[in-house]
């Protein structure tokens, strides 16, 4: 390496001190040390041979573990009785196909690695040999490029020594054409690069995507990868310090999987090449992320949809959990992952990061509620965890200009007898023109009905949109058994419409769920209650009958007196999703201003168990009990 190059590193790296000073991580290592610290051969990245012979040696006793092995093998099988990767784009995305190499990446390179069999390293060979054929991998859209040049660092790391030098080099030589110059040019501001201060996905995306490929190529091509090295280490605290302080995601339970694998990968690469990630696992939140998606998942495994969660969400396989319980050394995440394994086919990160039961240790007792702090703070109740029959509430608040957001803002979703009664639609199709363009207020992307104020369960003003610049919180959260509560400020979603606006909800002995509106209105103006479902819905009144699966509940409206229930229909004309059957229960009020509030008890109807009685209706500011300070 030259001492220009090295030069370069160390300039790099010292802006990566200062930053991660900031965010008050563990202190950078010498400037120049970075690839110094590279360990030398292959494979180095993610699953060393020494982490191999351990598990295979486990393997021996943990019969989930051997299970595990056996469905990464036939996943391998299943991949390679398949054609070779074209490129193909959806859209403006060829994320099919870079995803597509990773995981065969993933399954051949464990397959090969634990059986031998040489079918699955020319399976491999020759998948990295199409993909670096391709003209490009779609830099314009760069989590692409970011995927492949993650598959194929780990395909040319894990199989360098079944491979001869010049597929080496036509391999190597790809990657860098096509993954890390034009990752270069981003990180360089010549040519797209946003996503460097970015403080989402595509942050860890991008940046961990470019890191696994150059500590692939790292001894052969040091000055590219030191580059790439040292200004991704510098770019993901932006994005790490989201999950502070509590490990929410204000993307969703859908893109926190996607970050957090991400985030893992990379992590696990730095470790396992160099020995250290900098200090950036350090990072405050990160150690409680895998709580979000385990809090956020109801009793039939029904996720928290909101944002642009791809509805129904359930909770599927997070090896990721695996990779956060073995840096944090936390049973309860490997317990959720070890229960998701048992019931479904294992992922080969599964295997990788696999975190046996502690022969010790007993069985976790989580907390029926939870409330997770940050710039989009959620709080979730339970009325049990083993029971699929249990009641569940989520409620959100946060900011409206979050990647991937809705005007949603106090939004919740309902569970309880094994039915979803109150739903979030989720997104829509992301090839809808101007999808994810300017986030203005008049912006094509709120007038699509699912992403919109109007489709989702929360108070609306004339029929308009939430504000797109609000920002809210969860001001109080009691976790008390099965009678908690939450309560947001929503006031700036609804200026200047609204003086006012506060939303509470409320556990009531588990058996009910109160939701509990208090608006100060500013000037005459109509205003409706709505939540959005798909069972079939019977008005009468101030009350309604919701059925669904033959389960029923009942809506009665507390206050205001004499308001009564519609319904009216959710569905949608093409090119949006239709939300075939999906209806919203309403309440309209006259035009008028001053105080409202409206107290809406939802009563899950439970065979043989009595209904459950009204509750007091008190202010909400007398329902106390402060959320900590961040």
């Amino acid at each position: 390496m030259t001492a220009r190059f090295l030069t370069a590193v160390a300039v790099m790296l010292a802006a990566a001190t200062c930053l991660w000073a900031q965010e008050k991580s563990a202190a950078a290592p010498p400037a120049a040390d970075i690839l110094a610290r590279l360990r030398p051969g292959h494979p180095r990245l993610v699953l060393t041979d020494q982490r191999l012979a351990e598990l295979k040696k486990l393997a021996r006793t943990d019969k989930l573990l051997a299970k595990a092995v056996k469905d990464v093998i036939a996943q391998a099988d299943s991949l390679a009785a398949r054609g070779e990767l074209v490129y193909r784009k959806i859209g403006p995305r060829l994320l099919s196909v870079s995803r597509d190499c990773v995981n065969r990446m993933y399954s051949y390179g464990l397959a090969w690695r634990w059986t031998g069999d040489e079918k699955y390293a020319a399976k491999a060979r020759a998948t990295m040999l199409a993909v670096c054929g391709f003209a490009d991998w779609n830099p314009s859209h760069f989590l692409d490029t970011a995927e492949m040049s993650h598959g194929v660092g780990i395909g040319y790391d894990w199989f360098h020594d079944s491979l001869d030098e010049p597929t080496r080099k036509t391999i190597r030589q790809g990657l860098i054409r096509l993954g890390m110059e034009p990752g270069l040019e981003c990180y360089r501001g010549k040519s797209g690069g946003w996503w460097r201060t970015s403080g989402h996905n595509w942050n860890q995306v991008c940046n961990m995507g470019l890191s696994i490929g150059a500590l692939a190529i790292a001894d052969t091509d040091p000055k590219c990868a030191g580059e790439i090295l040292a200004s991704a280490v510098a770019s993901l605290p932006r994005a790490l310090k989201s999950y502070a302080p509590d490990g929410a995601w204000g993307e969703g339970p859908g893109y926190w999987s996607y970050a957090t694998s991400y985030t893992a990968y990379g992590l696990a690469a730095m470790n396992t090449a160099l020995g250290t990630d900098f200090g950036l696992s350090a990072i405050p939140g990160l150690e409680h992320a895998g709580y979000f998606p385990i809090y956020t998942a109801g009793p039939m495994g029904l996720m928290f949809g909101f944002a642009d969660a791809h509805t129904p969400l359930k909770r599927g396989n997070l090896p990721e959990l695996f990779w956060l319980a073995g840096r944090y050394d936390n049973q309860f995440f490997a317990e959720a992952e070890r229960e998701m394994i048992a019931q479904r086919r294992a992922d080969p990160r599964d295997v990788i990061w696999y975190v046996p039961q502690a022969p010790t240790a007993p069985p976790t007792k989580p907390e029926l509620a939870r409330l997770f702090r940050g710039p989009v703070s959620v709080a979730v109740f339970r009325t049990a965890w083993s029971n699929p029959n249990a009641v569940f509430l989520a409620f959100k608040a946060g900011y409206n200009e979050v990647n991937h957001a809705h005007l949603d803002l106090g939004q919740f979703e309902l569970d309880a007898l094994g039915v979803r009664w109150v739903r979030d639609l989720g997104s829509d199709d992301y090839n809808l023109p101007n999808y994810f363009h300017s986030p203005a207020q008049d912006a094509q992307r709120w007038k699509y009905y699912r992403l919109g104020s109007a489709s989702h369960s929360v108070v609306t003003l004339d029929g308009d949109n939430q504000n797109v610049s609000a920002v809210t919180k969860i001001t109080d959260f009691l976790a008390d058994g099965k009678d908690g509560f939450a309560v947001a400020d929503l006031t700036s979603a609804y200026t200047p419409k609204a003086k006012s606006a506060r939303r509470g909800v409320r556990m009531i002995a588990g058996r009910a769920v109160l939701i509990q509106d208090e608006l100060d209105i500013a000037k005459p103006c109509q205003v409706a209650w709505g939540i959005t479902t798909d069972a079939k819905v019977a008005p009468a009144g101030a009350a309604a009958t919701l059925t669904l699966d033959g389960r029923a509940l009942t809506a009665r409206i507390l206050q205001p007196q004499g308001a009564k229930f519609a319904v009216e229909s959710a569905e949608q004309k093409p090119p949006q999703a239709p939300n075939t059957g999906v209806s919203r229960l309403v309440i309209r009020t006259p035009a008028q201003p001053g105080p409202l509030r409206f107290a809406v008890l939802l009563t899950p109807q439970a065979p043989g168990a009595p209904a459950a009685a009204a509750p007091k209706i008190t202010p909400l500011a007398d329902w106390k009990s402060p959320v900590p300070a961040e």
